[in-house]
């Protein structure tokens, strides 16, 4: 599948097209943005998510600005910009898409095809890396769990859904079922939008991966009861100390994978670690809307008008990390005091 890319449509002009997660397991909806503004709501509503995927979407965005203003004046070029730093501000908590667009951004002095040049590069490179940074990871696991088929959990999505190919985490526990050393998965049903539900699943049920669905909050009680080998999540940003910014609940089952004395991994590509972001307190985690909470279906499930806390992410400090996984490295990161209060960005608009 191409979960992000470009076309030249005859009726339309360019487009950036993309799976709409929103519509997954049930159908599969292709969206053709012809506008940036487009591009911008398929990004806040989770039309396309994972980190990976947005920066594919981000630096794609970049070129579909540079097509539709062009880049032959300086007023032009000033457009380009502005529609990219939008862009790149659309969700504040993952580090691929504001580097998606400022790599496609080095292009622009070429044209609007050298651009989309670039952002086709983006797209190409990450498969790479993820398929470096699956395989490391399951050499990693079998080193830390040896001699036996594997039980994992995992939460929110990290497939290729998640990342535009291959995946992260999920493409680590497909390449473990493959070596035939896997025995099952508890995918967590997670949060915001049940993405461990509707993609995650469906992601393993198309690999042939033997699972299970675990409700979110069920998660610690199975690592508890011995149901667990191992814990294998993505990050959204890794802090130079480690700390880790993923999806809403991989806190509390880091807190249960160290309390039982199993290995938490992280698997990621090396450019989520962020070295200007010196803890995980530097993290801005991304509160979503209310409705996403009060309304199932469109149905009102609580009280109309009850306040909502609902953050998108969560920071797991690094001592609770056994290792982050990259496509160049494994690595433990070292013990250090961690601030357990990010910050909080609004609710997109």
């Amino acid at each position: 599948m191409r979960i992000v890319d470009w076309a030249d449509e005859s009726d339309g002009g360019p487009a950036v097209v993309l799976i709409d997660q929103r519509a997954l397991p049930h159908r599969t909806v292709h969206l053709h943005l012809r506008t940036v503004d487009d591009l911008i709501d398929a990004v806040r509503s989770l039309a396309v998510r994972g980190a990976p995927s947005l920066g594919i979407t981000g630096a794609y965005g970049v070129a579909l600005a540079a097509h539709r203003h062009g880049t032959t004046s300086p007023d032009a070029v000033d457009a380009v910009r502005a529609d990219a730093e939008r862009i790149a501000t659309a969700r504040p908590t993952a580090v691929p898409l504001s580097l998606g667009v400022r790599r496609a951004l080095t292009a622009l002095d070429g044209g609007p095809a050298a651009v989309l040049a670039e952002a086709r590069a983006v797209a190409a490179e990450a498969a790479a890396v993820h398929a470096a940074a699956t395989d490391r990871a399951a050499d990693e696991i079998l080193r830390l769990c040896p001699g036996r088929p594997l039980r994992a959990l995992t939460v929110c999505n990290t497939g290729p859904l998640a990342t535009g190919a291959v995946g992260t985490a999920l493409g680590a526990i497909v390449g473990l079922h493959e070596r035939g050393a896997l025995a099952e998965v508890l995918a967590c049903e997670t949060r915001p939008l049940l993405q461990g539900a509707r993609l995650t699943v469906w992601e393993l049920a198309r690999a042939g991966v033997p699972h299970r669905l675990c409700v979110d909050s069920a998660g610690p009680a199975a690592i508890a009861n011995g149901l667990v080998d191992v814990v294998l999540a993505g990050a959204d940003r890794i802090a130079a100390n480690g700390d880790v910014a993923n999806k809403i609940g991989t806190y509390m089952l880091a807190c249960a994978a160290a309390r039982s004395g199993i290995p938490f991994v992280i698997v990621a590509p090396e450019e989520t670690i962020d070295p200007r972001t010196p803890t995980g307190a530097d993290i801005v985690v991304e509160e979503r809307g209310a409705d996403e909470v009060r309304e199932h279906a469109g149905t009102l499930m609580t009280v109309p008008g009850t306040p909502v806390y609902n953050p998108a992410f969560d920071v797991t400090p690094a001592d609770l990390v056994t290792a982050i996984v990259t496509e160049s490295r494994a690595w433990a990161p070292s013990p250090a005091p961690s601030a357990s209060v990010p910050r909080t960005a609004p609710a997109p608009r």
